[in-house]
């Protein structure tokens, strides 16, 4: 398995776990990072093996505290369109991916690092966890994501007043807005991912990718079109092999697997 320098990456039992692993600076999101992190969802996404990725934080601090603003500083107007549109290119990749992905959050998720764990499909936060958007506060705007994410997951009311406030919001708001799944004691939290995880690899690999392109494809769509994309899906799911062992098994009164 390559080696690398920013993140750590393990994958162990049908979970590919990738830990950003920059803890003196809060796991900021830098380009050498963010590449390392493109290369190790896209061999957990090859690996038929893998069922379901995990991304956290190195550190007891921080999920992700956002992006390097040393590395933003060095950027002209131009290369700041290009990096944005880079890194929306990695988290709209993630969306696209057929593997579950959950955000393990353990600390502050800030900035890019909430809109890196908004593109996750699961978000589980210690209750030590601290959410927010604060780039207003260095007089620029979210630029992976945050600003059309945010609002699709949380609604515009709320989503408008963390982004233009710049002010954290605690776990357990961060639950009520239903910005995450669930909220538990910092020493249950990888217990309770593994909990997920154990759900979600007794599921059909194929029929999760499914479901998961018919939401996030569909979500973009006026509802008769993405009712016909369901369809759709609805059709390629019935045909595999899964399904059939999954509706034979449901009328024998047995387990699928």
């Amino acid at each position: 398995m390559k080696a690398y320098e920013n993140i750590l990456y393990e994958k162990k039992e049908k979970v590919a776990e990738i830990t950003l692993n920059r803890p003196k600076s809060l796991n900021a999101l830098n380009t050498a990072l963010l590449t390392e992190l493109r290369a190790a969802l896209e061999d957990a996404e090859a690996d038929v093996e893998v069922r379901a990725i995990v991304i956290t934080g190195a550190g007891e601090k921080a999920f992700c505290a956002g992006a390097d603003i040393e590395e933003l500083l060095e950027k002209s107007s131009d290369e700041a369109s290009e990096w944005s549109r880079w890194v929306q290119g990695i988290t709209t990749d993630m969306e696209k991916m057929r593997t579950p992905i959950i955000a393990k959050i353990n600390g502050f998720c800030l900035g890019g690092g909430l809109e890196l764990a908004m593109a996750c499909d699961f978000r589980i936060a210690s209750e030590k966890a601290v959410f927010g958007q604060p780039e207003v506060n260095l007089a620029i705007i979210p630029g992976s994501g945050g600003t059309q994410r945010l609002p699709r997951l949380i609604g515009k009311t709320k989503a408008m007043e963390m982004l233009m406030c710049g002010e954290h919001i605690d776990a357990e708001e961060a639950f009520r807005v239903a910005l995450v799944n669930k909220v538990v004691p910092a020493d249950k939290l990888d217990s309770e991912v593994d909990k997920l995880v154990k759900k979600l690899i007794a599921k059909s690999p194929v029929t999760l990718g499914i479901l998961k392109a018919a939401v996030n494809r569909g979500i973009e769509m006026d509802l008769e079109r993405a009712l016909k994309y369901e369809a759709e899906c609805f059709r390629h799911a019935l045909a595999t092999e899964d399904a059939r062992q999954g509706l034979k098994a449901f009328l024998e009164k047995r387990n699928r697997n």
